[in-house]
């Protein structure tokens, strides 16, 4: 489980006194208004940024950093992750877990033992499917749906689910 959380990526500049654009990859946009400052991930290494000013634009956000005084500086920012630290992450509702924390984790079956290991998470707006792969059944989508998945121990690395009948060929 990573320290650190990637809340958005910055995509452009906008205008000339160094403001970005930050494609935000949380669910709320509001949630870079209760910051004061973040981390931008600079190949491995993360410098603390103090935030301005936060305004949405065209479901992107535009954030102003005090350290950013013009255009050339805010470039060199272009494509790189923006992070905070767990303690400024939001709080999940019971039972919901962070994409990132679930990317890696063994993917069990009550029936079938180990399927494979989550690859991504996709967002389907009905819920939420994980993509796992595996050397016995190739890949898997598997819908985060809770009469599916029975139990989630990210600190453990690990999934348990039940698969409804005919979900995977288990003849392989």
């Amino acid at each position: 489980m990573s320290e650190y959380l990637e809340i958005g990526k910055i995509v452009n500049t906008h205008g000339i006194k160094g403001e970005i654009k930050v494609i935000p990859l949380t669910d709320s946009l509001d949630r870079f208004n209760d910051l004061d400052w973040v981390y931008v991930d600079k190949q491995g290494k993360l410098e603390k940024y103090n935030i301005e000013g936060v305004r949405p634009y065209k479901g992107l956000v535009m954030i102003k950093f005090k350290e950013i005084t013009d255009m050339s500086k805010a470039e060199e920012l272009k494509g790189l992750y923006i992070k905070v630290d767990r303690e400024n992450a939001v709080k999940l509702p019971e039972d919901s877990f962070f994409i990132c924390d679930l990317i890696g984790c063994e993917v069990y079956d009550d029936n079938l033992g180990k399927l494979g290991i989550i690859k991504n998470v996709l967002e389907t707006g009905s819920n939420d499917v994980f993509v796992v792969d595996g050397e016995k059944y190739g890949e898997v989508l598997i819908p985060a749906l809770k009469s599916v998945v029975k139990e989630v121990s990210v600190e453990e690395g690990q999934v348990r689910v039940s698969l409804p009948e005919g979900l995977i060929d288990n003849e392989v």
